[in-house]
């Protein structure tokens, strides 16, 4: 069953996401090859940012890296094979865990103020309030861009997802608990991983729409 709902759930994820990048191009190259050099440079450290600034993008690159193995590891042995992760897979995967949540969590320390929601991302909680309440909310005439919420709720269930994530596998690697729950903390990693994964591939992509909406 999750080797079903993991490759229905990914399509789904990668046809609307190529759907979103046709019904609503955000300016820049046009062409599929220079759309690749663009997306690369936009990967790239700035010679212009700060230490800090390099520091960050360069803990986000690892990260990425991170991510990419460990989605390999281990959604490939399910869902091309249909058999749970072992052998050198697992290694490559327990070695680059514990440096993916690090690097997770400084991003979420340095980054979750940029993330912070406010009114202009939901307009109609702002119209809501105006009407039932008696709070002095200064109407917004900019126009609604649904792209930079959808990008704040994805970074925040990353973050929200990553602490069950880690957390199943720890406990499944102790014998606290009996071996009906090991099962189930380890079946509860898998579907927190696919739930992860499609956040992560949302917030990716939506930041570097935004990232080449702002270079227009």
């Amino acid at each position: 069953m999750f080797q079903t709902v993991s490759i229905v759930a990914l399509l789904v994820t990668f046809i609307g996401i190529g759907l979103h990048w046709v019904l609503t191009p955000a300016g820049g190259p046009r062409c599929p090859l220079s759309g690749a050099v663009h997306v690369f440079s936009l990967l790239l450290i700035e010679q212009k940012s700060s230490l800090l600034g390099a520091l960050k993008k360069l803990c986000y690159l690892v990260a990425m890296v991170c991510f990419v193995v460990l989605a390999i590891t281990g959604f490939y042995p399910t869902l091309v094979k249909g058999e749970h992760i072992s052998g050198f897979l697992m290694y490559i995967h327990a070695t680059f865990a514990p440096i993916f949540a690090l690097c997770l969590a400084i991003l979420a320390i340095t980054w979750a103020g940029s993330y912070r929601f406010s009114f202009a991302d939901c307009p109609w909680l702002t119209r809501l309030l105006r009407r039932v309440t008696r709070l002095r909310i200064p109407a917004d005439t900019r126009p609604w861009r649904c792209s930079l919420a959808v990008y704040k709720v994805a970074f925040w269930a990353i973050l929200f997802l990553a602490l069950p994530l880690i957390l199943s596998i720890v406990v499944s690697m102790f014998h606290l608990l009996g071996t009906d729950w090991q099962y189930f903390t380890l079946a509860a990693h898998r579907w927190i991983s696919l739930l992860f994964a499609i956040a992560v591939i949302i917030h990716t992509y939506l930041a570097i729409r935004l990232r080449m909406a702002c270079r227009e």
